[in-house]
């Protein structure tokens, strides 16, 4: 168990967050949220010991082993797979390494071989013999290959590495497990692995994410940071989320009786439990749903943008007709043969683990890039809006202010409409002001949604879209998806908004050849 007493955080005399009182306990997994710079790492740090609070304290039973995911790829390069992982649990570790400085001595005397037989009890107390097979258990089910134990940390890909580092922290069962943003650069497998790891974990759980399939299929309970505060909710984050906006809107809405709505609230309550029925974690879930009353549901500050995308022209049959499309960069066939036609109503989903040759397509179906091979023909009535998985261009030369840089894609230039645009994009006062060339990565994406919106178009081409988001912008963008009536070509790593956006999946692999399947995106798992 962790006890968070009266936990406080002031940096430059202003409180990120105060008066925390907080129990975490066996068995859950909690689910941090909040807006982007609200502190959900930094409390994470404050749990793990690594950051002291202004005020109030962190308190933690003695002897319970709390681990951490290190966000470091390049701390273990010196070190072996096997090693990286076994320094999850430090005390194993060090007593490996104090076995073996022993055995290697040439005088081995008495009292050496009494310390090296303690060191052999603790050693099979801590499931020393098991180590490596627990490793490459991990490793694994990670989809890793059980043949690189022995490889170098400094000769695996950024994307082996996160997978190291993940089965570092979940490695000899601790009892708290602290992980922020585990699912970042996962595969699908891996991220389903991980997902029935941690709700069979009998230890205790804290993750920060922005995937709301991962946070919808593993918490037992939200942890909101808001309003300067840190609280916490029973459910995952889809039951936050609807009961947060509801209150909002009872909130708003003060001529109604509180009484009918409360009502509502309780009745609501009541239906999302039942619908949970079939949740590995059902039991005990619907049992705090239950005893749960109005109070205690979800007040939330938060401010998401308004994402919506209009055709000024309806698409006629034509939408797009790709034949024989080859395309080699860097020496590699990325894409071979590739041959679809798309259909009104579709809004396709390139999934997969072979990120160039969706990016590869988009460039080549935007003009970007001239395929080796093959043709492509966009329809006559058609109109594109392109998001590129790299958006630099649009900014490094640039010494406009946002109102500026927007008013290139608009013949509405006025202020007025500016400021009143940029405004439900979440960019008010001076902040429209501010030079591109200054704005963060989730910032820019809102940028190139902005421009999208204002052309139009009745089909988007989108290379990543919920990159550098927070989990606002991400709902924002994934509900203006939903809505729209053309078409929409995009790829994503988020399950829920693949889920939720698309009615076809198409993958290419990594020979460059496409599968192309006409369902969603869990029925194309489940074909797997």
């Amino acid at each position: 168990m962790i006890t968070v007493t009266n936990v406080s955080l002031n940096f430059s005399g202003q409180n990120l967050f105060k008066d925390v009182d907080l129990k975490f306990t066996p068995g859950n997994c909690y689910g941090i949220i909040g807006a982007n710079g609200a502190g959900k790492s930094t409390f994470l740090r404050i749990l793990s010991g690594d950051l002291e609070p202004t005020t109030g304290s962190v308190s933690i039973k003695p002897g319970i082993r709390m681990s951490v995911l290190k966000q470091d790829h390049f701390a273990y390069d010196q070190f072996t797979v096997l090693d990286t992982v076994i320094q999850g649990n430090p005390r194993l570790y060090e007593i490996m390494q104090e076995k073996d400085a022993i055995y290697m001595k040439e005088d081995f005397s008495e009292e050496d071989g009494i310390k090296a037989a303690e060191l052999e009890a603790e050693f099979a107390e801590l499931n020393g013999w098991e180590a490596e097979s627990d490793v490459s258990r991990l490793i694994q089910g990670l989809g890793l290959s059980g043949d690189i134990l022995y490889t170098p940390m400094a000769s695996l890909t950024a994307k082996q590495k996160v997978k190291v580092l993940l089965a570092q922290a979940l490695f000899g069962n601790p009892e708290i497990v602290l992980l922020d943003e585990p699912t970042n650069h996962l595969d699908v497998k891996a991220i389903e692995w991980l997902e029935d790891f941690l709700m069979e974990y009998p230890g205790t759980v804290l993750v920060v994410s922005h995937d709301r399939h991962f946070l919808n299929t593993v918490c037992t309970n939200i942890v909101d940071v808001d309003y300067g505060k840190i609280k916490m909710y029973v459910g995952n984050y889809e039951f936050w989320y609807e009961s947060s906006q509801m209150i909002q809107k009872m909130i708003r809405d003060q001529n109604k009786k509180n009484e009918e709505k409360i009502k509502e609230l309780q009745a609501f309550i009541q239906r999302f439990s039942a619908n949970k029925s079939k949740s590995k974690q059902a039991t005990s879930r619907r049992k705090l749903l239950d005893k749960l009353s109005v109070e205690e549901m979800p007040a939330s500050s938060r401010r998401y943008p308004f994402v919506g995308f209009t055709m000024d022209r309806e698409p006629g049959k034509e939408i797009l007709t790709v034949e024989n499309l080859s395309k080699t960069v860097d020496g590699v066939k990325v894409l071979d043969n590739i041959s679809f036609r798309v259909n009104r109503g579709d809004k396709i989903a390139f999934v997969g683990e072979n990120e160039i040759a969706n990016t590869t397509l988009f460039k080549v179906l935007m003009g970007e890039l001239e395929p080796d091979e093959g043709s492509y023909k966009w329809g006559v009535t058609i109109t594109t809006s392109y998001l590129p998985l790299d958006n630099s261009a649009y900014f490094n030369d640039s010494q406009y202010n946002l109102v500026e840089w927007l008013s290139q894609y608009t013949k509405e230039t006025t202020e007025t409409f500016m400021r009143g645009f940029l405004g439900r994009m979440l960019f008010s006062g001076d902040d429209v002001y501010k030079n591109v060339q200054v704005l963060s990565g989730g910032e820019k994406v809102r940028c190139m949604l902005s421009r999208m919106m204002l052309y139009g178009s009745n089909v988007l081409v989108m290379d990543q879209p919920t990159n550098h988001l927070d989990l606002e912008s991400i709902t924002a963008v994934n509900e203006g998806l939903m809505a729209f009536k053309g078409n929409v070509l995009f790829a994503s790593h988020d399950h829920e908004f693949i889920q939720t956006v698309a009615n076809r999946i198409m993958e290419i692999s990594a020979d460059g050849k496409l599968t192309d399947r006409l369902c969603t995106y869990d029925e194309y798992i489940g074909e797997a």
